[in-house]
């Protein structure tokens, strides 16, 4: 049995089963999909949660203000196209981090494991750390290449890529293979947390609507209801490891790779917690939410239509 989608019928749960090797291909296509429309409140995010770096609260100028104001400072600095910077790493890394992701997810729910107690928490956090680490060096690049700008605008450290490969081959040969993994160390943690509560509480709460039958049982407004749930969860434990993870991949580095400012995940929040203050570390909230809501809502919609979609075709084949 691999990853399960509980349908309440009579009484019992009638289990429809798609294989890990489908849900890798859904899960990656269905995040891209979701990249695509998210990827603006992306490249807003990481400019906020840039913006006053290791600086006290008022000492610093304030060129992205809110979302709307964000919004509009990238599109006069950079054009519209500056809103889908860094859209191909985010692609990568979308494809790359939640193929890894959900594989390893569908195959702890053939196992069983995801129907242990707590088994769909630590099944998500476990299969998240390894789909990070995987897709680690295509975020490292979508972080710098979405934090160019022109100097007026510009905040944080800039790299001055021209593209993701160039990216590439520039940390590779400057840094070695071991650059391609920098900041990986926040990579993890942020999404361990992020992934355990999606797909625990896109999960739970899918069961829980499909439960009180206020909807059809295979309706997408099952998967939309789970998503809105799951994406505050997402966002409210994700954010403090998100700015900590956007400042260690986009900080200059040494000749040997060693970050000039961070040296690693806890040295990173102690500084923020004591030179920015505590409030810091959620830098970017608003269109951090903006982004995850419709990114989790999008992506697991996604998903759940498609395996829908290859259950029947699973049937229809049999």
């Amino acid at each position: 049995m691999s990853l399960t989608r509980a349908l309440p019928a009579s009484g019992t749960e009638a289990m429809e089963t798609v294989a890990p090797a489908v849900d890798l291909v859904l899960g990656a296509s269905a995040c891209c999909l979701a990249c695509v429309f998210t990827n603006p409140l992306e490249v807003v995010k990481t400019r906020l949660q840039l913006q006053g770096e290791l600086q006290a609260r008022g000492t610093y100028r304030r060129p992205y203000r809110g979302f709307l104001a964000s919004v509009a400072a990238v599109v006069r600095a950079d054009g519209l196209y500056g809103l889908q910077k860094g859209l191909a790493a985010g692609l990568l890394y979308q494809g790359l981090m939640n193929g890894v992701r959900f594989y390893c997810y569908s195959l702890a729910g053939q196992a069983g494991l995801t129907q242990l107690p707590g088994g769909t928490l630590v099944a998500g956090a476990v299969a998240g750390a390894l789909g990070a680490f995987v897709g680690s060096p295509a975020y490292l690049v979508k972080t710098q290449l979405q934090a160019q700008t022109v100097a007026a605008m510009a905040v944080g450290h800039q790299h001055h890529h021209q593209n993701v490969l160039g990216a590439l081959e520039t940390i590779w040969r400057q840094q070695g293979l071991a650059g391609l993994w920098r900041g990986v160390g926040g990579a993890v943690p942020r999404v361990m947390v992020g992934s355990a509560a999606q797909l625990a509480t896109f999960a739970s709460a899918k069961a829980w609507v499909q439960e009180q039958q206020w909807l059809p049982e295979d309706s997408w407004l099952v998967a939309l209801a789970g998503g809105m749930i799951s994406s505050v969860a997402v966002a409210a434990v994700m954010t403090p490891f998100d700015v900590v993870s956007t400042r260690l991949y986009n900080q200059p580095v040494d000749g040997t790779g060693r970050g000039l400012m961070y040296g690693g995940l806890a040295d990173c929040l102690v500084k923020i917690w004591r030179q920015e203050g505590p409030l810091a570390l959620y830098k970017g909230l608003g269109p951090a939410y903006l982004r995850l809501g419709p990114h989790t809502i999008l992506s697991m919609l996604f998903w759940d239509e498609l395996r829908k979609l290859a259950t029947r075709g699973q049937h229809q084949g049999t």
